[in-house]
């Protein structure tokens, strides 16, 4: 067995603690601390404390000293941001997309309702992590079909922050998860059309319930 470096072990806590604050399982304004996150992975506190500290730069955790780490909530500022910026980037890729190839548009849409049908099934399993993770899968792929390598990379920036908010919002309301699968095969049909104007305002009606759940 291989043994664990302090720097794997660092980035196994660094991992294993952002993973649970994406997915929710750490919901904002809970509390953890090194001693339960070093007990979970059998490692000592040292690598577990680097890893809360690399994540309070990230904005995700403030920490108290002797009293634990506190799960930062997302701020209603956040989630606009966050959802205002999606609007736009994934509205200009619809424009790309609808002017694809016959062949390629046609992958695309089969890929699109492939994480649709998935998304249904983690919904069905109650697997909110999977569902989040779908989810912001989702959208990246409308708009890395988009071609625009800035955007593709700007939107990854918000692909955690989207994750972390889907799964806080279908956390607190299951129901949300069908209305936002509906709303994803609202946007595979009018792409596949090439009905640039039904996706925008899907889209927009799309991203609505999105800040509405938040």
């Amino acid at each position: 067995m291989p043994r664990v470096t302090s720097g794997s072990a660092t980035e196994q806590a660094y991992r294993h603690v952002k993973r649970l604050l994406l997915d929710g399982t750490l919901p904002g304004g809970s509390m953890t601390s090194e001693g339960e996150v070093a007990e979970e992975l059998g490692v000592s506190r040292t690598p577990v404390r680097e890893a809360f500290l690399r994540l309070e730069t990230e904005g995700l955790l403030r920490l108290y000293p002797k009293r634990g780490a506190l799960v930062v909530p997302v701020a209603p500022g956040e989630a606009d941001d966050v959802l205002d910026a999606r609007l736009l980037v994934e509205a200009h890729a619809a424009q790309a997309v609808v002017r694809l190839s016959d062949a390629e548009l046609a992958t695309l849409v089969a890929l699109l309702r492939d994480l649709v049908t998935a998304q249904e099934a983690a919904v069905a399993d109650g697997d909110v992590a999977e569902y989040a993770t779908l989810d912001a899968r989702f959208h990246a792929e409308i708009v890395a079909a988009g071609g625009n390598g800035l955007l593709t990379g700007f939107h990854a920036t918000l692909r955690e922050r989207q994750q972390r908010m889907i799964a806080h919002s279908v956390r607190w309301d299951p129901g949300r998860a069908t209305t936002f699968v509906e709303g994803h095969r609202g946007l595979v049909d009018a792409l596949e059309l090439r009905d640039t104007r039904t996706y925008l305002r899907r889209l927009h009606r799309h991203l609505d319930d999105a800040r509405a759940g938040l």
